[in-house]
């Protein structure tokens, strides 16, 4: 099959091995990784958001990688029009562009286009927010059907963060969320992706996700939160969202001691990764799941 004219997108969960395998694909087939993390934009953070490698990187050349500064707040608009131009480039070159990343809003918003939705009031986010927490999910999923009977069965009842955003909007601009999305604009056709998600056995994730929290702190996750704090970056800054932060940051302030950091980033992590899982199910139906170790399988199903 001629790749030169697809995109290769590359899910799947935290600790899940996309980058090894993107790496492995690239060299087989010509092709060179284009960042889709959220996290692993920023250029402070390279041990706690697990990026890529040097050595890795000079093999493989890799696009939009630790480029952006921790004190300013990166959006899926403008990863979008980076990619955009990246996938360009590397067409250009005669290679294929390999996308790679556990962000799925990035994801949706190459393959679906992106909801030009007017912005909400910060106060007014706030506002639901809360009430999201005081009510509970369940509570607030039901007062979400009534104010928007729409989003039936297109968000799942337990998806915290699409039914906030499906609430504010819907309040806000008294449109719903589906109709916004009836008029997004897609950059790409359909027909040139080829969607793969890495799909592992729970029990093998959690011991991959707990052999990378240990490689971590080995790899100067301290020296590196000791470095971020210096940089009194605002709290509301999405870069204070990374996993390890808040707890490295307590161990610092001795709030906690290094065992206890270790088991709170590795639970808060399987979180994180249950979360992509539960988006890669409502979202992610048509995609292909293959296995990371067996790159000759996943070569032979690229269709």
């Amino acid at each position: 099959m001629d790749l030169k004219s697809k995109i290769i997108l590359i899910a799947g969960p935290t600790a899940s091995g996309k980058s090894n395998f993107s790496l492995k694909l690239a060299k087989k087939i010509n092709g060179e990784v284009i960042n889709a993390d959220s996290m692993q934009v920023y250029k402070q953070l390279q041990v706690l958001t697990a990026r890529p490698i040097k050595k890795d990187i000079k093999k493989i050349k890799h696009h939009l990688y630790g480029f952006c500064d921790v004190k300013k707040n990166f959006s899926t608009g403008e990863w979008l029009k980076l990619s955009i131009k990246k996938i360009k480039e590397i067409r250009k070159k005669k290679k294929v562009p390999i996308i790679v990343g556990g962000t799925g809003l990035y994801f949706k918003a190459l393959t679906d286009g992106l909801v030009k939705i007017p912005n909400i009031p910060i106060r007014l986010r706030n506002k639901i927010r809360l009430m999201q927490k005081q009510l509970g999910q369940k509570k607030f999923y039901k007062k979400l059907l009534t104010l928007d009977p729409l989003i039936k069965y297109k968000i799942e009842k337990n998806d915290i963060q699409r039914s906030i955003r499906a609430y504010e909007i819907k309040y806000h601009t008294k449109k719903s969320i589906i109709n916004w999305y009836k008029k997004t604009k897609k950059y790409i056709s359909s027909d040139q992706f080829i969607k793969l998600y890495i799909d592992y056995p729970r029990e093998k994730l959690i011991s991959r996700i707990n052999l990378r929290v240990y490689e971590m702190f080995v790899n100067g996750a301290i020296q590196e939160v000791r470095r971020f704090n210096k940089l009194k970056v605002k709290k509301e800054n999405s870069s204070n969202k990374v996993i390890g932060i808040k707890e490295i940051s307590n161990l610092l302030d001795k709030r906690c001691n290094l065992e206890q950091a270790k088991e709170l980033i590795a639970i808060k992590t399987r979180q994180y990764a249950k979360r992509q899982a539960t988006w890669a199910r409502g979202q992610m139906q048509s995609w292909q799941k293959i296995d990371p170790k067996n790159l000759s399988l996943a070569l032979k199903n690229l269709k």
